[in-house]
């Protein structure tokens, strides 16, 4: 190889292995039969911090390995001579994030040699691209869910659109979740304004309890109507759930909600196996509840889920004490 060693080059600071450099070294291993692992060890034995990233060791290893015999970033076609070096570049970076959504700013830096200011302008300003998690779902829905879920959706908002706020007065969302007696407060919670040679505030970082109690909570458009503890060591089973809605929900509705019963009770909850059992529904048809249709794993379209234990589980101090 024709890098020079750290060693050598401790002694000759000007030795540098341009990007293009490696890229040839790349092609060669890769018609030399080497792995990914092998090219990038070789090259940072000898190039040090210049090396490129492993994830672009493997980008042009596949690509030598597909036949490609260039090591030139690839010019983008049918573009007049008079384009402007940064369309040349947004050319360059659209094909790299074609090939590779994940790929980093410093790793395109390090495989274009378009300084990280560049790349990031021309992603955000030129390409219009902003880089995201993937958002976490408890579940990818075949395309009957989603049809489910759409055709649910349609029906529910016709009903508000021929009962009005009628429909939304008779509904009261169920749901479980998991509450802990303690809750560390944020990092930026914890911030006050100090001086120039005011000392830097510290504090013990502290971890969440490992005392978790389940709770259930029903509410509608005006509030809580009732939150129950489930007693440590209990499970909400389909005869559980039948008496939290017998001997605490329909008091709590005669007390709070004067009037709702003789209107008429719509059950928003999803379909866990406790809400579906035959106990639960032989329950709602004795007292003549409707239960309202939930789609499939569809959480965002659960009030409890989307609205109110995301806020209500936002870091406090203590937010449930002992």
């Amino acid at each position: 190889m024709m890098c020079e060693s750290d060693n050598e080059s401790e002694n000759n600071s000007s030795a540098h292995i341009s990007v293009f450099e490696q890229r040839a070294y790349i092609k060669i291993e890769t018609i030399r039969g080497k792995t990914v692992p092998e090219i990038h060890a070789a090259l940072n034995e000898v190039c040090g911090t210049d090396t490129v990233d492993r994830s672009t060791v493997q980008r042009w290893h596949q690509r030598f390995r597909d036949g490609r015999i260039s090591i030139d970033n690839n010019p983008r076609s049918g573009r007049p001579s008079t384009v402007t070096q940064d369309n040349t570049n947004a050319a360059i970076l659209a094909t790299l994030l074609d090939e590779d959504r994940r790929i980093t700013v410093r790793e395109i830096e390090n495989e274009t040699g378009i300084s990280k200011s560049s790349v990031h302008r021309i992603l955000t300003e030129i390409l219009q691209k902003r880089k995201i998690a993937a958002r976490w779902v408890p579940h990818f829905l075949s395309p009957e869910q989603k049809d489910t879920r759409k055709d649910i959706c349609r029906e529910l908002l016709s009903r508000y659109e021929n009962e009005k706020e009628t429909f939304l007065d008779r509904i009261i969302a169920i749901d479980e979740t998991w509450i802990r007696d303690f809750e560390p407060e944020l990092k930026s919670q914890s911030n006050i304004w100090k001086g120039i040679t005011s000392p830097r505030a510290k504090k013990v970082r502290r971890q969440q309890t490992k005392v978790k109690q389940m709770m259930i909570f029903a509410f509608d458009k005006l509030g809580i109507i009732v939150t129950h503890r489930v007693p440590i060591g209990s499970s909400v089973t389909g005869d559980y759930y039948k008496t939290f809605l017998a001997k605490k929900l329909l008091p709590e509705i005669r007390k709070k909600r004067p009037g709702m019963l003789q209107n008429g009770v719509s059950i928003l909850h999803d379909n866990a196996r406790p809400h579906i059992g035959a106990p639960v529904v032989a329950l709602l048809e004795k007292y003549g509840w409707e239960r309202l249709k939930h789609p499939p794993y569809s959480p965002d379209l659960s009030p409890p889920d989307f609205d109110l234990f995301p806020k209500l589980k936002e870091p406090r101090f203590p937010v449930f004490p002992t």
